[in-house]
């Protein structure tokens, strides 16, 4: 618990959220790039393109994107942790603090939602 009485405490931890909201977005972009790379491999070179480098490229692509997914959403777990610690002299009046952690959330559900999507595309 914060004996601080300082709304700083409330927005470094704020700002620590939205840097993890930035590195899983990122992750999840970059395995999305990944997984799409096997497929332009085979479109640009297909002769020269191995079944196996295909099936690597989306399974590492497939990793990253839950990577991304995982980072954000144990980073709104410990938000949430932090939120509880502070006191409500903490938080301005007013102040939705728990926008980041919906945000978060979402992010984290919509990159399981993708990983589900590319699996079936890539069953078929």
């Amino acid at each position: 618990m914060s004996d601080l009485k300082d709304p700083r405490v409330l927005f470094a931890a704020e700002r620590t959220l939205l840097a993890w909201n930035r590195t899983s977005l990122s992750l999840i972009a970059f395995g999305f790039i990944v997984e799409r790379a096997g497929l332009l491999m085979e479109a640009i070179a297909p002769d020269s393109v191995h079944a196996a480098q295909v099936a690597l490229t989306f399974w590492v692509g497939i990793f990253f994107i839950a990577l991304g997914c995982f980072a954000s959403a144990f980073s709104a777990r410990q938000y949430s942790i932090v939120l509880r610690t502070l006191q409500p002299v903490e938080f301005p009046p007013g102040y939705a603090a728990r926008w980041g952690l919906a945000v978060n959330s979402i992010i984290a559900i919509l990159g399981l939602f993708l990983i589900i999507i590319l699996i079936i595309g890539h069953i078929r």
